[in-house]
């Protein structure tokens, strides 16, 4: 089977106006052609694309779609995760999270980053139709209980290991949630796991998490308040959080920078030479729904950073889509072209979850499922 477009983006640039893609009945990619005319083709108007990946989501988050007031700030915002989160019934959470999975492979998405505080998705990892990198969560401030937190979340991590991959990838790893919900010595602990691991964090999502590792004072504090977590060993550094919490994540791991909306210069600049294999995970919807701000992307994009696409969870966005999260992008910074940006969504986010081998662009061998773009920006995926 041949397919042509207007446009075919290979997950790294947009191909000559006469390139083919062979492909097989099962969406395998045969060949690449570069003109003539091999039996018949089928034309589509608009851009054809791999399918896209979803770096960063909260999928068990899914029944608190439309629960969180929106443009409340972050410590709000979590306050009302924590209140809510459980104020529903497993058979309300398990109908949520089999749409919510739905959505996404309707809107295209054909692998995901997710991240799991529980072992609630299990049963859709089972169903073998997304690859799949579960980011287990480990939350802890206080350093005495750093050893407790990261036993926990092994224990959840074993039972995602204990599942046998079969068509698709199934991989996992234990993450630090936060820095301002994890101690050096969690920190340290999470970073300690093989090399292999991929290490992703939530960074300088708000303004209060810089003033926190700054000053230790504003929001985060009456947030420890009112959760009742102890801070009395946390020390001020002077810095912004992600020099400082930074020093204690080893740089050999593929390490993935989440919401990023309040890194400044300095702090991009710290990364890059830190860590080996870093990458900065953009989900410019779930920004505006909490902070009602975007991150300086045209700062990361200068600096050279190796960008992808997440959604975050539907406590905090309307929709699952990675196409979603590229026109926001497009609109509040429409010099970024879409060669650039479907880059990001396909084979920055393929390579940001160790999957670029099956997935994220348009090579012989490779399924990496196939997008098409209409001209409205309508799509629909269909491989």
């Amino acid at each position: 089977m041949f397919l042509s477009a207007d446009k075919i983006h290979n997950g790294h640039q947009f191909l000559p106006e006469n390139t083919l893609l062979e492909i097989d009945e099962s969406g395998v990619i045969v060949a690449v052609l570069e003109g003539g005319t091999i039996g018949e083709i089928q034309h589509f108007e608009g851009i054809l694309c791999p399918g896209f990946v979803n770096v960063h989501c909260h999928l068990e988050l899914s029944h608190l779609k439309g629960a969180i007031s929106e443009k409340t700030g972050l410590t709000s915002f979590l306050q009302q995760v924590v209140g809510l989160r459980n104020q529903f019934s497993e058979e309300q959470k398990l109908w949520a999270r089999n749409k919510a999975f739905q959505e996404m492979l309707d809107n295209g998405i054909v692998a995901l980053g997710d991240i799991a505080n529980t072992s609630d998705t299990l049963s859709l990892r089972e169903k073998d139709m997304l690859h799949w990198q579960t980011f287990v969560e480990s939350i802890g401030f206080a350093p005495e209980r750093a050893a407790h937190s990261f036993d926990i979340a092994q224990k959840i991590l074993i039972e995602f290991e204990g599942q046998i991959p079969q068509e698709k990838t199934l991989q996992q790893s234990i993450v630090p949630h936060a820095p301002y919900s994890v101690s050096a010595d969690l920190l340290q602990l999470i970073s300690s796991q093989s090399a292999d691991k991929i290490i992703s964090i939530h960074n300088q999502e708000s303004a209060a998490e810089n003033e926190l590792y700054d000053s230790k004072t504003g929001p985060f504090i009456e947030f420890y308040t009112a959760l009742g977590i102890d801070n009395t060993s946390f020390v001020a550094s002077g810095q912004n959080s992600l020099p400082s919490y930074g020093n204690h994540l080893s740089d050999l791991h593929t390490t993935i920078l989440v919401h990023n909306t309040f890194s400044e210069k300095e702090d991009i600049d710290f990364a890059q030479s830190k860590f080996e294999q870093l990458f900065w995970c953009l989900c410019p919807n779930a920004n505006l729904y909490i902070e009602n701000r975007l991150p300086n992307i045209n700062l990361l994009f200068d600096s050279g950073a190796s960008i992808c696409i997440g959604t975050d969870s539907l406590a905090s966005n309307h929709q699952l889509s990675v196409m979603a999260e590229l026109e926001t992008i497009h609109q509040f910074y429409p010099q970024i072209g879409w060669e650039q940006l479907l880059q990001w969504a396909t084979y920055n986010g393929a390579c940001a979850l160790q999957m670029q081998q099956s997935i994220g662009s348009f090579e012989v061998g490779k399924r990496p499922g196939i997008v098409h773009i209409k001209n409205d920006y309508s799509f629909q995926k269909l491989y």
